[in-house]
């Protein structure tokens, strides 16, 4: 979230005339109060989570809002368009993914060092048989940190429940780490990350996937730009891979189209406007 400040030219005129409006300058009028509640709305040529398009590398339209009070605890909501549910299960769709999150985010060690602490429900309206629960309950526990331009966190997410429908998979856990350097040009950062997807009861059984799949765990990774054109409007472009198996993460029942396969590496741009 952006602030910006407004500046006045009362002690510039104050000095021009020699002090003799020092008494009756008027002062600087107060910065209007920081809203508790702030929105965002994105436009992406392909909704990527954790390295796995959720929509088989067709564009996604996102948004939610966020409220957060000043003695550090938020919720939020967030939602994106999505097609993996439906393209994976004749006769069911799922077109919608609802996010919703609370937490405790505090600098507890200092300045620049916020650690974030809370509960994020994943939730799906499924409409038809699809015979599994998507939804998903994780806890998350971040670490933040800054140093001069560079910025980013330590994250770790575990959870409550069943993932995303994968049977007997509660317990499975996701850290990752993602860095930010602001190079100062043109509001241009640079950004990186990696993370770990560990599924938890393994060997499991989905579509052509046999008890004998048994290494569904993977690692994604992201390095990126993007540029701040202030506002509340950026633009980012990254490129996002990982080594998922490529007969698990597919679209649809047909594992030998490559198209398919929805851990392969692309390009990823999105236009993102906060308020």
């Amino acid at each position: 979230m952006n602030t910006f400040k407004k500046t006045t030219l009362a002690l510039a005129i104050s000095a021009l005339t020699g002090g003799a409006m020092a008494q009756s300058a008027p002062a600087p009028a107060p910065e209007p109060e920081k809203s508790p509640i702030s929105a965002n709305v994105t436009i992406t040529n392909d909704y990527k989570y954790r390295g796995i398009s959720q929509t088989n590398g067709q564009p996604a339209v996102q948004g939610g809002f966020d409220y957060a009070h000043e003695s550090g605890f938020y919720i939020g909501n967030w939602n994106s368009t999505i097609s993996w549910i439906g393209n994976q299960n004749s006769g069911v769709s799922a077109p919608v993914e609802m996010d919703f999150y609370g937490g405790i985010k505090k600098e507890l060690i200092g300045a620049g060092f916020a650690t974030d602490f809370g509960v994020l429900q994943y939730y799906y309206p499924v409409k038809g048989n699809l015979g599994v629960n998507p939804n998903t309950t994780e806890l998350y526990l971040a670490q933040n940190f800054t140093f001069g331009p560079i910025s980013g966190f330590v994250k770790v997410n575990y959870s409550l429940t069943t993932i995303f429908g994968i049977p007997k998979s509660s317990g499975s856990y996701y850290p990752d780490l993602t860095i930010n350097y602001d190079t100062g040009i043109w509001g241009i950062t640079a950004n990186g990350h990696i993370g770990y997807q560990y599924i938890a009861g393994q060997p499991v059984t989905s579509g052509a996937v046999t008890q004998t799949q048994k290494n569904i765990n993977y690692t994604d990774w992201k390095l990126g730009l993007t540029k701040d054109f202030g506002g509340g409007l950026s633009l980012s472009a990254s490129y996002i891979g990982t080594n998922a198996n490529r007969t698990f993460y597919v679209s649809g029942t047909n594992t030998n189209t490559p198209n398919n396969w929805t851990g392969r590496g692309s390009a990823v741009v999105a236009l993102t406007k906060t308020f």
